[in-house]
């Protein structure tokens, strides 16, 4: 559907900026022209590009906005269309930026597509026990036939993805820029060893939890994080739902669940409201349960540091599941 939407749009942008853009070069002389869609992605080719001066970096989804909930202007399709090195996730809340790139001129242009990247370890959105959404009938999901299955795009929740992320990363960059490329291997070794030390916390940490089931009262865009750990969940939606309003039979078996689990802690994501949460701890009876934000990273700027998410994030989980 963002697809069909977006089409028209593209049509438009490129027709009103292209007789602008003619004859100009992707770095505009200040540099290989590296373009990231979203704030993690930034982030990883800044560590990646650390102390070089051959590359010159931009955000397209930042400043506080949702990217399931981004518009891009046509100031962004030029943007992607002249870039040198392109970095996107190519899931659905992306995907306009696959047309977009249909029209490029620019055909040494470096594309780095982690749904393809990481195509080998990608899943299907899935809707489990207590879900809501679980029993709606099959008439309902008529247009999810059509468009084809629905994947989970959020792959930055892993740091095992985000270290062969990051190679591909680094790999377009030595390709756009082979004058760093001895710096860019650096980086990326320093980068993924950090990575690898942190993914150990992580594992350490479950091995020795109470609980084995995270309990989130919100959008669930953690199951790449989930599967590297052997986690189990339950959830109110799915990680791309645009739903905000659960139903009493999901409440109830949120409730349910804290109460089986014991849980002292409930998960929420950034910027929710708090109130899914609320409602099902009030539901439960239990008077010792808490809320604690799990940050999925949706909605970050330039000033992101993912390493620093992903600590806070191991706090608490390890909260959550104590």
């Amino acid at each position: 559907m963002i697809k069909k939407i977006f089409a028209a749009f593209l049509g438009l942008a490129l027709a009103v900026t292209s007789a602008g853009c003619a004859g100009k070069t992707g770095n505009g002389g200040k540099g290989v022209k590296v373009v990231c869609a979203i704030a993690p992605l930034y982030d990883w080719a800044r560590q990646i590009t650390k102390d070089t001066d051959s590359t010159d970096l931009s955000l397209i989804i930042g400043n506080g906005t949702d990217l399931h909930s981004f518009q891009p202007s046509a100031a962004d399709i030029v943007s992607i269309k002249n870039a040198d090195v392109l970095v996107y996730v190519g899931g659905e809340s992306d995907g306009w930026i696959r047309d977009a790139l249909k029209e490029t001129a620019n055909k040494d242009q470096k594309v780095v597509c982690l749904m393809d990247v990481l195509k080998d370890s990608i899943v299907e959105e899935e809707v489990v026990e207590g879900m809501q959404g679980e029993d709606e009938d099959e008439d309902d999901h008529d247009h999810d036939h059509e468009e084809g299955p629905e994947y989970d795009e959020h792959v930055w929740m892993s740091m095992r993805l985000a270290s062969r992320s990051c190679k591909a990363i680094e790999e377009a960059l030595e390709s756009a820029a082979p004058k760093d490329a001895a710096k860019f291997k650096a980086n990326l070794d320093a980068y993924t060893a950090k990575l690898s030390a942190l993914d150990k916390q992580y594992e350490d940490m479950v091995k020795s939890a109470r609980l084995d089931t995270m309990v989130v009262c919100d959008r669930y865009p953690f199951r790449y994080l989930a599967e590297d750990y052997k986690l189990k969940y339950s959830a109110a939606f799915v990680g791309c739902s645009a739903e905000t309003e659960a139903s009493f039979k999901t409440v109830k078996f949120l409730a349910d669940k804290i109460k089986t689990l014991d849980s002292k802690t409930v998960l929420t994501i950034e910027k929710s409201d708090g109130k899914i949460a609320k409602t099902v701890i009030e539901t439960s009876g239990k008077s010792d349960v808490k809320t604690s934000v799990l940050d999925s990273m949706q909605s970050c700027g330039k000033d992101l540091d993912y390493l620093a998410v992903m600590t806070g994030n191991l706090t608490v989980l390890k909260d959550a599941l104590s």
